[in-house]
């Protein structure tokens, strides 16, 4: 399945959306509250939260470095990450880390940090080109910033 992204203004969005970034904007600020504790204070449940923390995001458009970090789950097969590397190089992407668990059950996890200042497309293109490496099973965007 093919992800789409949309920039939407703020004003037209239905509160709930509003109310998830500003549940994962306390958990950024403070380290020490817990999910439960942020949900409560901005009055969404922990389930609506979590229906949509991996959905919604802030658009930081004056941000000059922009890094996205997302996690891959991919069958253990020889060369996949070399593929995965050669996709991002291909955007102009700068790779700022890479961790790749052991193979359990003939999958790993992988998790990739990027900078996407000097990308030739965008992020939605890239994600969707690694979605079509054969071994990749499955992509996360874990953050932006």
């Amino acid at each position: 399945m093919e992800l789409k992204y949309y920039i939407i203004e703020g004003s037209v969005l239905p509160e709930v959306f509003k109310k998830v970034v500003e549940v994962k904007k306390l958990l950024e600020t403070d380290m020490k509250m817990s999910i439960n504790t942020a949900c409560k204070n901005v009055d969404i449940s922990r389930s609506t939260y979590y229906k949509y923390k991996d959905s919604v995001f802030e658009f930081y458009e004056n941000k000059r470095a922009k890094i996205v970090t997302f996690s891959l789950n991919v069958q253990h097969v020889p060369g996949v990450l070399s593929n995965i590397l050669e996709t991002i190089a291909e955007s102009q992407a700068n790779v700022l880390t890479i961790n790749q668990n052991i193979p359990i059950n003939g999958m790993a996890l992988i998790v990739i940090s990027m900078e996407t200042v000097k990308m030739t497309r965008g992020v939605e293109d890239l994600i969707n080109s690694l979605r079509n490496i054969d071994e990749v099973r499955k992509i996360d965007i874990l953050s932006r910033s």
